[in-house]
């Protein structure tokens, strides 16, 4: 049974931007190509590769065809996914309602498996500006082998799709791109136009300025973090080690550090600059908890960004090796998940390890050695966010701790409470700005297939003024690809958006952060406010804002 908010967001109707509010007098006008001749990824991408930004501008009143169109989501959740959904059902009713939409079931593996659903008002209707993906789900399937490619292009041509709509994030954009191009070499009319969907807030560039579900899991996160704040300076004796949900960017942990003011935030990427060794963190912390004890402050709170392990040296070299070994060779893979005692798995990898490495994995708690041996991602890499971060800090914190103690400094009461932040982030109910945003960006998927555009991702901009103020475009997927390495081979993905040192957004966080290590200016910006004034109802990140003011305003000193 629905509560009473979920109620009442069913009724509440997004904002739709002054341009798409009528949506049979629009057009796609192509403009200027982003990429340049004679790329390696041209050989890859040889029908996509010089497709030109697509401009949706105003035309006269045009009578629009039917269309069939097909969607998908892909990967984790992201708030607003739904409203994705909505828009783009709308959007076709809009132009003619003889239009129709199906969803595939379960991700991907829908479309290769020929497993959707029609949507229909009736189906849809409850699920209006509502968390998850629950309405059709979603997974984590991939479609890479040239089997997987031909079964796709046979079921949308079975369902005689005009369009589908893949709403993921960097890897399920690359997977549409790869549809795109494979669709057009084998003659399937389908167009292909992907969504920007992520809460990590790395699939952003000059283009795309953030992806959906950002804003609604850094304002939840960032809720759950100003209650611990508060906690922690009314119980006066935990330090909490909270670990934040985003890969391997930190763009979570900067944003909940800014709208919290936590007393230590690392930034993975500033780490990685810096070379900072497990043993430098560790001194960073201790020497923290020590300053806040002789103030008698035996309290505080640290936020880990989920991929901070990735970017400490000795780690990086550790994961790269375990990365490269398991991928080289599937049968070390195999032998591993056979082995069932723990020191047995240990055993087995240990003496493939290089010098280095062997030091860096035997100096770790023995839960850490198999959470680093355990499950990996499609890709075959190490999973990091399973990696218990928070956990080994404390650890190591203790022993320094201890440490020091024996050497006659200062004593401390140091009770630690380990924290991860993730999944309650992804499914919660949509901001208003993310129902908005969303809601649009079904609008223009429909735009751009029923502009005959295949290989695209839908992209809004000035997203930092009013909604009525938003500009739409299509975008190329093929101009956010790079070249990475993957199962040890070279392979086409859309490139993360990570921290930049030299980027106004950590500038401006390098230079308050320091006033939050001693003192308690504790924020607990409360949850999602949904109703209200207007600066409550339609507040942007820091991150999304602050962005926004880095070409207008002078360097920070």
């Amino acid at each position: 049974m629905p509560s009473l908010l979920q109620n009442l967001r069913r009724e509440y109707v997004p904002t739709l931007p002054d341009l798409l509010k009528d949506i049979n007098t629009l057009s796609i006008s192509p403009s200027n190509n982003l990429l340049e001749k004679h790329s390696p990824l041209e050989k890859i991408f040889p029908k996509t590769y010089q497709q030109p930004r697509l401009s949706i501008v105003k035309d006269k009143i045009r009578k629009n065809s039917p269309l069939r169109i097909g969607f998908v989501f892909s990967g984790g959740q992201a708030a607003g996914g739904h409203n994705v959904v909505t828009g783009l059902f709308d959007a076709l009713k809009r132009m003619h309602e003889g239009s129709r939409l199906w969803g595939f079931i379960d991700g991907p593996k829908g479309i290769i498996e020929n497993n959707a659903k029609e949507i229909t008002y009736e189906i849809l209707a409850p699920y209006r500006n509502q968390g998850g993906f629950d309405l059709v789900g979603s997974g984590r399937t991939k479609i890479e082998t040239k089997e997987q490619f031909e079964a796709a292009a046979q079921i949308v041509k079975e369902l005689e799709l005009d369009g589908l709509v893949i709403v993921g994030g960097d890897d399920s954009n690359t997977n549409a791109a790869l549809l795109a191009e494979f669709f057009l070499e084998v003659g399937i009319r389908t167009k292909v136009v992907g969504v920007p969907k992520t809460i990590d807030g790395d699939l952003k560039n000059e283009h795309i300025e953030i992806s959906f579900g950002f804003d609604s899991a850094t304002k939840t996160f960032s809720e759950i973090i100003g209650n611990i704040l508060t906690d922690a300076l009314s119980a006066k004796k935990y330090t909490f080690f909270v670990k934040l949900m985003g890969r391997t960017a930190s763009h979570i942990a900067m944003e909940c550090a800014m709208q919290t003011h936590a007393n230590l935030t690392f930034i993975g990427e500033e780490v990685q600059t810096e070379r900072k060794t497990l043993k430098e963190i560790t001194c960073e912390i201790t020497d923290l908890v020590i300053e806040r004890s002789k103030q008698g402050k035996d309290y505080g709170v640290i936020l880990i960004p989920e991929g901070l392990i990735e970017f400490i040296p000795e780690f990086k070299q550790l994961i790269s090796e375990l990365n490269k070994l398991l991928a080289a060779d599937e049968r070390h893979a195999l032998n591993i998940d056979k082995l069932n005692q723990k020191n047995e798995k240990i055993d087995y990898v240990y003496p493939l390890l290089t010098e280095e490495s062997k030091e860096c994995f035997s100096s770790l708690p023995e839960e850490i050695q198999i959470q680093l041996l355990l499950d990996r991602d499609p890709h075959g890499n190490v999973q990091v966010s399973k990696i218990d971060t928070e956990r080994l800090l404390i650890e190591t914190v203790k022993s320094e701790l201890a440490n020091r103690h024996k050497k006659g400094q200062h004593p401390v009461k140091f009770s630690p409470q380990p924290l991860f932040c993730g999944y309650e982030g992804r499914a919660c109910l949509p901001s208003n700005f993310d129902a908005n945003y969303c809601y649009a960006l079904g609008h223009v998927a429909a735009l751009l297939i029923n502009g005959g555009a295949t290989g695209y991702m839908c992209s809004i901009s000035h997203l930092e003024l009013p909604t009525c103020n938003w500009q739409v475009a299509g975008i190329p997927l093929v101009s956010m690809i790079h070249l990475e390495e993957r199962h040890g081979k070279m392979k086409p993905v859309i490139k993360k958006a990570l921290v930049k040192m030299e980027d106004r957004l950590f500038q401006q966080f390098a230079a308050v952060r320091d006033q939050w290590r001693l003192d308690d200016d504790y924020v607990n910006p409360g949850p999602i406010q949904f109703f209200g004034p207007e600066s409550l109802t339609d507040c942007k990140t820091w991150t999304l804002m602050e962005a926004k003011k880095h070409d207008l305003d002078p360097p920070i000193d």
